[in-house]
C-alpha cells in the first residue's frame, strides 16, 4: 500500500478544430462553357482552406477573415472543403457539399429549305432537319428573332412560308438548362423580279384570202423567251427577247391574241399589257349562171 508522487508533470492542452463554414456555388453549365464557381461562406486567418474533388486535392486557398472563391470549376462531381489550422494542424470539414454538372447543348440539326421565288408569289418554306423534345428552336432572320420558338417534336420542323429576302438560321436551347446550340446552315429567301411588260401591238382586220395581220411587241428583253397565244392556245416556238422590238410575224386566225414572258432562267413569267384582236372579213358573194344566152332567151342567175 506504499505510494510515491513521481517527478514533474505534463499538460495537455485541447486544440478547437477549426470554425465550420458551408461551402457555396455550384450548379450545372453548358457543355464547352467555362465551369461555375465554387466558395466558402467564410474563413479564418490563420487557417488554410483545402477544396477536394471526391479525393482529388483542386486548390488550396488561406483564410482571409472572409468569403472565399476557389474560382471556377469544370470537372463534374461533388466539392467539398476541408480547414487546417496552421498552427495545430486540426482539420475538419465544412459543412455540405458543391455539386457541378454538365449539361449536354441541344444536338445540331440542319437548317433546309430557302430559295428563291417570283415578285408576287407567296414565298418559301424554311425548315429544320430534325428537333428533339424539350428543345425550343428559334428561326431568326439575320439577328432578328422571327415569331415565336417552335418546341421540338422530335421529327422535322417547318416554320413556315417566308417572303423576306434575307439569311435565315436556327438557335436549339433547352427549356430546362436554357442550353444552345446554333443549328447547322442556313436558308436563304431571293425574289426574282418578273420579266419587263411591253404593250401588244398589231391586229386588225383583214379580207379572207389574205395574209393576215402582224401581232408583235414594241420592245422586249434578252435573255426572255416570249410565247403568243390566240385565246388559250399558244401559237409556234417562243421567240427570244433580242432587247427590241419583236414581231411573231403575220396571223391568220380570228381570235384575241395575248403574249406571256418567261424568264428560263427563274421561271418566272409575266403576261404582257393589253391584247390584239384578228378578224377576218369575208369577200362579196360571187354570182353565178350562164354568162352566154341567145337573143330573146332569159337566164336566172344566183348568189
Amino acid at each position: 500500500g506504499c505510494t510515491n508522487t513521481m517527478a514533474g508533470s505534463v499538460t495537455i492542452t485541447i486544440n478547437p478544430l477549426p470554425t465550420a463554414f458551408s461551402v457555396t456555388g455550384g450548379g450545372g453549365y453548358c457543355t464547352g462553357g467555362t465551369g461555375v464557381a465554387v466558395g466558402l461562406s467564410g474563413s479564418v486567418v490563420g487557417f488554410t482552406y483545402q477544396l477536394w474533388l471526391s479525393t482529388t486535392l483542386v486548390d488550396a486557398e488561406p483564410g482571409t477573415g472572409s468569403g472565399i472563391d476557389f474560382g471556377l470549376q469544370v470537372p463534374a462531381g461533388f466539392y467539398t472543403v476541408v480547414a487546417i489550422d496552421n498552427t495545430t494542424l486540426c482539420t475538419n470539414n465544412m459543412v455540405g457539399s458543391a455539386l457541378v454538372t454538365i449539361n449536354p447543348l441541344p444536338t445540331v440539326r440542319t437548317v433546309t429549305g430557302g430559295g428563291n421565288y417570283c415578285v408576287g408569289g407567296t414565298g418559301v418554306h424554311v425548315m429544320l432537319s430534325g428537333s428533339t423534345s424539350g428543345v425550343d428552336y428559334q428561326l431568326y432572320r439575320g439577328t432578328t428573332a422571327v415569331g415565336t420558338p417552335v418546341s421540338g417534336t422530335g421529327l422535322s420542323l417547318d416554320f413556315g412560308v417566308f417572303t423576306t429576302t434575307s439569311t435565315y438560321t436556327v438557335i436549339g436551347t433547352y427549356t430546362g438548362t436554357t442550353c444552345t446550340s446554333n443549328m447547322s446552315g442556313s436558308a436563304t429567301i431571293t425574289i426574282n423580279p418578273l420579266p419587263a411588260t411591253f404593250t401588244v401591238t398589231g391586229g386588225g382586220s383583214y379580207c379572207a384570202g389574205g395574209s393576215g395581220m402582224l401581232v408583235g411587241l414594241p420592245g422586249s428583253q434578252s435573255g426572255v423567251n416570249y410565247q403568243l397565244y390566240n385565246g388559250s392556245s399558244p401559237l409556234g416556238s417562243p421567240v427570244a427577247g433580242t432587247g427590241a422590238a419583236i414581231s411573231f410575224g403575220l396571223q391568220t386566225a380570228a381570235g384575241t391574241y395575248m403574249v406571256v414572258a418567261t424568264n428560263p432562267g427563274t421561271t418566272c413569267n409575266n403576261t404582257m399589257t393589253g391584247s390584239v384582236t384578228i378578224v377576218v372579213n369575208p369577200l362579196p358573194a360571187t354570182i353565178t349562171g350562164a354568162t352566154n344566152i341567145c337573143v330573146g332567151s332569159s337566164v336566172t342567175l344566183s348568189s
